[in-house]
């Protein structure tokens, strides 16, 4: 698979299904952390492309879109999995909680 078609529609849906059955939870912190919605009480991951990854964030009843940037471009599928445990260790951080292992 070439760098221009990492993130094909169905690689998107395969990544949001993972995050959204395996790790909402993740999601919720990162989105009131690193988000700027420390009122969410919900997050599901709505897209991502090689820049950053976007949430559907619930906030007072409302989905708000949230986009986070990654640290750097991606281009391989596997390095979402890097940035996503990077985003969730520094949430963990900014709340002062203690992050479980490298998932």
């Amino acid at each position: 698979m070439s760098d221009t078609d990492v993130f094909t529609p169905e690689v998107v849906a395969a990544i949001g299904r993972h995050m959204n059955d395996d790790h909402a939870d993740d999601s919720l912190l990162i989105c009131r952390t690193l988000g700027g919605q420390p009122a969410a009480t919900g997050a599901r991951v709505s897209g991502l492309d090689a820049d950053g990854i976007e949430f559907d964030a619930a906030v007072d009843g409302i989905i708000v879109p949230v986009r986070i940037p990654f640290r750097d471009r991606l281009t391989e599928r596997a390095e979402v999995r890097r940035e996503v445990v990077r985003m969730y260790r520094e949430a963990c951080h900014a709340l002062g909680i203690e992050p479980r292992g490298a998932q």
